[in-house]
């Protein structure tokens, strides 16, 4: 392919360059399928570069040697300009992936706290002395960077997924290389400029995309990377983890979502369709946490029903740089392909659609908001992540029913429930499986707030203090105290001594004894 006008490059040792094999790919504008952008995209020969770069910032003077509190001034001017060029960071990710512009622009603005939530918790790490049961020894750990990180991204947060991953890494001391998704990366080459203003050391953060043959596969199989940070399918989150039996690199994997939201006879029916609404049609449904299966109790199904195909109505499908539309185009031609697939097996299964299960006609990749009525849970609309704006309603006799079939997903990312009986939200939050739960709202984030899942949506946890432990590896440090030559376990043995001597291991202290 051709470079275009808007034209990216490769950000790797504190420079942007070319791709080694000239490998060009252009991004498509999904409100009118053309072409807008053009960036290059890495060969094995570049992530090597790059590993290879940040695997010597981590040793550097002007990295590894910076204290903690150092690092969190790094993040907090990285912060502040991420916050300034909001506007401008949310105007590319709506170009390169069809967000509304008002949600890119918002959601970047609001990633400059979790910068900071990190900058603030650099400095805060830390170890302990330890209650050992030794005589004479004084005994602590620390915690030290991990390594080199990779983190992996996609298209459809990219700015947000990428503060979850970066903001915790830079902040224990680590170095890290972001792949970012070749669907839609023009954002992420962006923020590499930030980075660079910002003033991190050469090789501490380097951005690169490109297909999983020339890009993903040699990083997460590098055998220098240490951690792996993935937001994605479940598909390729197992390749990953067969790269990374390569290099035994940790795994931090956040993936799919089939999330539910219980709608009981008591709840706030206003305040639940909106829910469903914004938990399914913001981000045009293209949410690892969009409440797609809709449980409502049937005495109350026909009504929610009626508000959601009434406030469905208003909502204005179309141009998502337009600060009048509600519902923007999906990212790709392949998504509204499987939607629609999904929907035509759904319907021969019994499903029945109330609204929309159309593409919008005419220029750009639209799709009508979709109501489709599930009479069982095994139609397929309730068990494919859909990434796109359509809801899946079924119905429920009794409580244990509702939650029976919440956890009758292999996913187990969101759910919501919505009651004014506080002592059901409790009892039946506990009893979903799944990492979040929002009761009688949906879809709020915090980098305070730990995010991820059960069962196939998720190993580990980002945002939250703990997170950022993630990043680290404990070191323990053992001290002799006593000025006794021979206490604390450490015998210098002459060679002859073995030979000539008896010795044996105390079972209590393992100590050598004559």
């Amino acid at each position: 392919m051709e470079k275009l006008t808007n034209h990216y490059q490769l950000y790797i040792n504190g420079e942007w360059q070319s791709g080694s094999k000239s490998q060009i790919m252009q991004s498509e504008n999904p409100h009118n399928n053309t072409p807008w952008a053009s960036f290059d995209c890495a060969s094995k020969e570049d992530i090597d570069d790059a590993v290879g770069y940040a695997k010597n910032a981590l040793a550097s003077e002007a990295w590894g040697s910076l204290n903690a509190t150092e690092r969190g001034k790094l993040l907090f001017k990285l912060a502040d300009l991420i916050e300034k060029n909001a506007d401008k960071i949310g105007e590319i990710e709506t170009k390169d992936s069809g967000k509304l512009l008002a949600e890119t622009v918002t959601q970047t603005k609001y990633v400059s706290e979790y910068y900071r939530y990190f900058a603030g918790l650099a400095d805060k790490i830390e170890g302990s002395t330890l209650p050992i049961d030794k005589k004479d020894m004084h005994v602590y750990t620390t915690h030290h960077p991990i390594g080199v990180v990779a983190a992996i991204v996609p298209w459809n947060a990219q700015i947000f997924l990428t503060a979850t991953k970066l903001a915790p890494a830079l902040a224990a001391g680590c170095s890290v290389i972001i792949k970012a998704s070749e669907i839609a990366p023009c954002a992420m080459f962006e923020l590499s400029k930030l980075i660079h203003e910002a003033g991190f050391p050469k090789g501490v953060v380097s951005i690169v995309t490109g297909d999983a043959e020339n890009c993903s596969a040699p990083l997460t199989s590098h055998p220098d990377i240490d951690r792996i940070a993935f937001t994605g399918g479940t598909d390729t989150a197992k390749k990953i983890i067969q790269n990374s039996s390569n290099n035994f690199a940790a795994t931090n994997l956040e993936l799919g979502g089939k999330s539910p939201m219980i709608i009981f006879d008591d709840a706030d029916l206003e305040s639940a369709a909106n829910g469903i609404i914004a938990g399914n049609f913001g981000a045009s449904g293209q949410s690892c946490v969009a409440g797609s299966r809709v449980i409502v109790d049937k005495k109350i199904s026909k009504k929610i029903i009626d508000l959601i195909v009434q406030k469905s109505k208003s909502i204005i499908v179309g141009d998502p740089e337009n600060s009048k539309t509600n519902l923007g185009p999906l990212c790709t031609k392949n998504q509204i392909q499987k939607i629609e697939q999904t929907l035509k097996k759904s319907i021969q299964q019994g499903g029945k659609i109330i609204i929309g299960g159309n593409k919008v006609s005419g220029e750009g990749n639209y799709f009508e908001p979709t109501l489709i009525h599930c009479p069982n849970s095994e139609i397929e609309t309730l068990k494919i992540e859909m990434f796109g704006p359509v809801i899946s309603i079924i119905e429920f006799e009794n409580d244990e029913e509702a939650v029976n079939i919440a956890n009758s997903s292999k996913y187990g990312l969101g759910s919501g429930i919505f009651t004014r009986n506080l002592a059901k939200a409790h009892r039946v939050s506990r009893q979903i499986r799944a990492g979040i739960c929002w009761i009688n709202t949906y879809r709020a984030i915090s980098p305070s707030a730990p995010f991820g899942g059960f069962n196939q949506s998720c190993y580990a946890r980002e945002a939250g203090k703990q997170s950022i432990l993630d990043y680290t590896r404990t070191k323990t440090t053992w001290i002799n105290i006593s000025d006794d030559p021979s206490a604390g376990g450490t015998v210098i043995l002459v060679a002859n001594d073995l030979v000539n001597s008896s010795f044996s291991i105390c079972q209590c202290c393992y100590r050598w004894n004559r």
